[in-house]
């Protein structure tokens, strides 16, 4: 167990961690993207746990969020559960040493969601895409159970988790050269030790917050 935990958790490389914020913060989306936008309509819990979930339309979805919620905004770094196939061969390496770690998503280890729950008592910003997989044309999913488990878990631990949705929308549907994003918070959702929600009702509520927030951004970017 304590094997697999080592390989599942990984502390941030600081000298990764600069190299890889100075070249997609400051020069990759600063000259791919013509206009960033934040919309910001609800207060995010400062000094919570927190789970980010945002749509999941493309790979640049990553960078805009770190842009939006990394360390230079939050003075936290975004912590990544990614597929298994992501963290393979040199992209794997490199994601592991800057924070993301894998999860099986139809049957999760005990020692990746105790990893996720250490993150999240820590204070950290887990970041979880519900549905599981890049939706391009934004096709209604259903969303992975496993994002409930993981916050009613969690909330026995710190009593209270906010899941945070999240809309993220570029001017094509595919990002293009000096396109447009517009990245937007929706409602969070709030899970103690005592909710009692269906994983039913809970997803819905999260898919309906996270459209709504999509929409949002839609609209920003001309779409």
């Amino acid at each position: 167990m304590k094997k697999n935990y080592i390989d599942i958790g990984h502390k941030i490389n600081p000298i990764l961690g600069f190299l890889a914020m100075f070249i997609t913060q400051d020069i990759v989306l600063k000259y791919f993207f013509s206009k960033k936008k934040i919309i910001n309509n609800f207060s995010i819990p400062t000094n919570s746990s927190i789970i980010l979930a945002p749509t999941h339309r493309s790979r640049w979805d990553g960078l805009i969020l770190t842009m939006a919620m990394g360390r230079r905004v939050t003075n936290k770094d975004c912590r990544f559960m990614v597929t298994q196939s992501e963290m393979r061969g040199i992209q794997g390496w490199f994601l592991k040493r800057l924070g993301c770690f894998s999860i099986n998503q139809l049957s999760p280890s005990l020692s990746a969601l105790r990893y996720a729950i250490e993150l999240i008592e820590k204070g950290e910003q887990l970041v979880v895409f519900p549905e599981g997989k890049i939706n391009k044309y934004g096709k209604k999913l259903l969303l992975r159970e496993g994002l409930y488990r993981l916050s009613l878990l969690a909330a026995k631990k710190t009593n209270l988790v906010f899941i945070v949705p999240i809309g993220i929308a570029y001017s094509q549907v595919s990002p293009k050269f000096r396109g447009k994003v517009t990245l937007c918070f929706g409602e969070p959702l709030q899970v103690d030790k005592n909710s009692n929600l269906s994983i039913k009702d809970f997803n819905e509520t999260l898919n309906i917050r996270m459209l709504n927030a999509e929409k949002i951004a839609l609209e920003n970017v001309g779409r």
